[in-house]
């Protein structure tokens, strides 16, 4: 009987651990020869959403010192469908607020703590939508599963077009 039960439980473990890994590599595939393009500055995510017609991201995140944020760059940001959804559909503007303070140039410190306190940002990682006028679009605060951020972005996308 209890060869019976283990057989059952290692076949039930292999299955769920199987399943896990097809999910997660559908999402999770590194881009290989493309990298995500963040802009270097806010004034030129603004000009070049306006030019393009796309909604920028903000990614508020603490790079240096934030797990999920860290894990999120790793699982979301840095794969191959999230770089190529991001190049058709986005323009990307990273507010960082790592701790080792040589990682943010000066301007951009004072951008991100501006933009902070403009759209009550408080947790991290957050994710925040906006128009090149500066219109929030949409919000996500916190780390989910990578699978999840899609549908979201996709309804941006969508209302914005």
């Amino acid at each position: 009987m209890r060869s019976l039960v283990f057989a059952i439980t290692l076949v039930f473990i292999t299955t769920v651990s199987a399943q896990e890994k097809i999910v997660e590599n559908d999402i999770s595939q590194k881009a290989e020869n493309e990298i995500v393009q963040w802009e270097n500055s806010l004034e030129e995510a603004i000009s070049k959403s306006s030019n393009e017609d796309k909604p920028i991201l903000i990614y508020f995140t603490g790079s240096d010192w934030c797990g999920p944020c860290i894990q999120l760059d790793e699982k979301l940001f840095h794969t191959e469908k999230f770089t190529k959804y991001a190049k058709e559909n986005l323009v990307l503007y990273m507010a960082d607020f790592p701790r080792n303070r040589d990682l943010v140039t000066a301007e951009n410190r004072k951008i991100n703590k501006q933009l902070s306190k403009k759209y009550n940002q408080s947790s991290f990682p957050t994710l925040l939508f906006i128009n090149y006028k500066g219109e929030v679009l949409g919000r996500k605060n916190g780390a989910y599963m990578p699978e999840y951020y899609f549908p979201f972005f996709e309804e941006i996308v969508k209302t914005y077009q």
